[in-house]
């Protein structure tokens, strides 16, 4: 909880600061790097921080933040601290580096507000930095000591399956023979790889295979460069390098966006593109447990050849005793099938879902509004975005 002067300070210049947090952000990360180059190259995606999405990412996060200890202070914004959490994890992020950060943050922040940032202007946005640093520590060193596994653990490429012209699929198994820790369905490893520059570049890929298997499957579409960014540097490491018999580097398991079919509710799983594979996973796990309430599976795609894991979508779904899938594809869909956009309003929805959902932000959001339309509260709407999270940063 912010204190009483605090909060009325952030209150008086969270205009002006957040007006500031594109060029704070910037400013941020471009004197980080300047000091400590190897955070970019070893540790930050470099894509992202060529297109500017992870600076997009991190204005929204704080603004997101103060914003809420404004109108809530006696909650914290738990949810999107546990996304950034499970990331951080993920990362291997230590408590030491965000004094890292608040050093070149609060640097940037007086370099871009000057004489604005006086005093108690300064204490009072570092009560919100910590307030917020403090809480992710206190997230990620749970998440560490409830992991199975700690650090990065080498795994062996044991099959390579092409999925679709963009899509392949890994399957992995540990190098060192021992024990596969469990994960949940939904969850995501990261996979560290080092590229022909040396760089050792970090990315996150979901696990698509049935939760309980000794083998680890992610299932990778390459990323092509366009106007908003570069070629997926990993991405495209991974299709054009690795094959049966090589080694990568992974994490353990984590996520926030876990399938939860404790209590028999129905389900309703939507994705769209690469979205689809912690859907699979999730599916697999249904059909296992043999969920016996309405599953509602959405996805939409460019076409049937570019579905990646159609397959298994399809046949995990056909051996619920209660699902329905819907398909639609953009272009050379068969006829009577669906075509266009995903489009739920012929779709049946019943009462009490609980809804996840994955693939483009657009998308997301589309599907989320016609879900609400037909009574899925809010709160049961779940969602994942592949890359840094801009939901708040968008109206």
């Amino acid at each position: 909880m912010l204190s009483e002067s605090a909060a009325a300070t952030v209150r008086a210049t969270l205009p002006a600061v957040g007006a500031s947090l594109a060029e704070i952000t910037e400013r941020f990360y471009a004197g980080m790097f300047a000091a400590r180059p190897e955070l970019l190259r070893d540790l930050f995606n470099r894509g992202n921080q060529a297109a500017g999405t992870q600076r997009q990412a991190l204005a929204g996060s704080i603004a997101a933040f103060a914003t809420h200890l404004l109108e809530h202070p006696d909650r914290r914004p738990d949810a999107m601290l546990s996304r950034i959490a499970h990331k951080h994890a993920s990362l291997g992020i230590a408590p030491e580096q965000y004094e890292l950060v608040h050093e070149h943050l609060f640097a940037a922040i007086a370099e871009v507000l000057g004489e604005a940032v006086t005093p108690e202007v300064a204490a009072a946005w570092d009560e919100v930095y910590w307030l917020m640093a403090n809480a992710l520590t206190a997230i990620e060193k749970r998440l560490y000591e409830e992991s199975a596994e700690t650090g990065w653990r080498r795994w062996e490429v044991v099959e390579r399956v092409a999925e679709t012209a963009d899509v392949a699929t890994f399957r992995l198994r540990p190098v060192d023979g021992g024990q596969v820790a469990d994960f949940r369905a939904g969850q995501y490893v990261s996979v560290r790889v080092e590229l022909a520059d040396g760089a050792r570049q970090i990315r996150q890929y979901s696990l698509s295979g049935a939760p309980g298997s000794t083998i680890r499957q992610i299932s990778v579409k390459r990323v092509p460069g366009d106007a908003t960014g570069p070629d997926g540097e990993v991405s495209n490491h991974l299709h054009a390098r690795v094959r049966a018999g090589d080694v990568l580097e992974l994490s353990a398991p984590y996520g926030d966006l876990v399938l939860d079919d404790r209590d028999g509710r129905p389900l309703l799983l939507a994705s769209a593109g690469i979205g689809v594979t912690p859907m699979v996973a999730m599916l697999a796990q249904l059909a296992g447990t043999g969920h016996p309430a309405p599953v509602t599976v959405v996805h939409g795609d460019r076409s049937p050849a570019d579905h990646a894991l159609r397959v298994d979508h399809t046949a995990y779904a056909e051996k619920l005793p209660d699902a329905s899938a819907h398909f639609w594809y953009e272009q050379d869909a068969a006829p009577g099938t669906r075509t266009g956009l995903v489009d739920l309003t012929d779709v049946a929805v019943p009462g009490g879902t609980r809804a996840y959902l994955c693939g483009p932000l657009p998308f997301m959001r589309a599907v989320r509004a016609q879900l609400i339309e037909k009574g899925v509260a809010p709160a049961d709407i779940h969602y994942e975005v592949f890359g840094p999270d801009l939901w708040l940063t968008r109206a």
